[in-house]
């Protein structure tokens, strides 16, 4: 009893994740086709129901209702049991790996606006944007009602991106590259998810995809293109030396020194929602935590603790809240 109450609590869980509440045309293809199935299912499982009420109620008599004798219980067997199904399943077949499978796939070329790349990592997402001055992590920023040409591949172990709400999953695997169609009917944060295992953190390689108005979007991109601000003030001209001494190994910051690219651009950070692949909100208390002992907040992450000063820490955290 009590997994079964568990059920609609759980089906809550992980945000906006809904498959049933699409919001793309490749999205409303598959949900359309689901019902479908569900519907056939549901008829299916009356009719078995029926049936076995049937002969429960019928049990000891020698013919079927209205006087049936073997053949009808044999027609009955054989249509019920073969030719509907096969009939059934050869016409899902059909529709789904032909028409519903042609309307998610990688658009063809010349017919989006434009494409992004996306590199799966443990744990978390890179996102190149067209001429690779645009580059940021966890977050894919898209115009709305626009075919975006989305090429995915992997940096180390086989991961899998899914936006429920938007389209079906591709697997990312080394030393290839897989594309499907990324496109919003409205303005909105829609939260994907790694969906093949990948490790420790698996179930923290989230993704969000912000989908904007054109114009809204056209204003990030060109942001997201320039690059980092020079620190303004005292603290934040210590925590760029500090990075610079301590985190430009490991990361970038377009427009300094720091050519490192082990974990995500910082180029724009303080412009993210999130840290840690949507683990922890983007405020300058979390993100204290998160660089004084990563593995608190997320065990197993390839991000090392770095022994800093409280002053050090200080003015780290106040040059990363600058990167707009």
């Amino acid at each position: 009893m009590l997994p079964l109450l568990a059920v609609p609590l759980l089906a809550g869980c992980g945000g906006n994740q809904n498959v049933l509440h699409p919001e793309s045309a490749p999205e409303r293809s598959i949900t359309h086709l689901w019902w479908v199935m569900f519907d056939a299912a549901a008829v299916g499982f009356g009719v078995v129901v029926v049936l076995l009420f049937a002969g429960w109620w019928r049990r000891n008599r020698p013919q079927l209702p209205g006087g049936g004798g073997d053949r009808a219980a044999t027609a009955l067997v054989v249509g019920l049991g073969v030719v509907i199904p096969i009939a059934l399943l050869s016409a899902l077949f059909v529709w789904s790996d032909i028409f519903v499978l042609r309307s998610t796939a990688a658009p063809a070329t010349g017919s989006t606006t434009m494409t992004i790349r996306v590199i799966g990592h443990d744990w978390w997402w890179e996102v190149r944007y067209p001429d690779g001055r645009a580059v940021t992590a966890n977050e894919i920023h898209i115009p709305t009602h626009a075919r975006i040409d989305l090429v995915g591949t992997t940096a180390d172990v086989i991961h899998s991106f899914w936006v429920p709400e938007l389209n079906r999953k591709i697997d990312l695997i080394p030393g290839r590259q897989n594309r499907i169609l990324l496109e919003a009917d409205r303005a909105g944060v829609y939260r994907g998810q790694c969906s093949e295992f990948c490790g420790l953190q698996h179930a923290h390689m989230t993704v969000a995809v912000v989908a904007q108005p054109p114009v809204a979007f056209r204003r990030w991109l060109a942001n997201m293109g320039r690059a980092a601000r020079a620190p303004a003030g005292a603290a934040a001209e210590g925590g760029h030396a500090v990075f610079l001494r301590d985190c430009a190994s490991c990361h970038t910051i377009r427009g300094t020194q720091a050519r490192g690219d082990v974990g995500p651009d910082l180029t724009h950070v303080a412009s993210r929602s999130t840290l840690a692949a949507l683990t922890i909100p983007n405020t300058p208390v979390y993100l204290a935590g998160w660089i004084r002992d990563p593995q608190a907040v997320k065990p197993g992450v390839r991000m090392p603790a770095v022994p800093l000063t409280q002053r050090e820490l200080a003015e780290l955290v106040a040059y990363l809240r600058e990167l707009h």
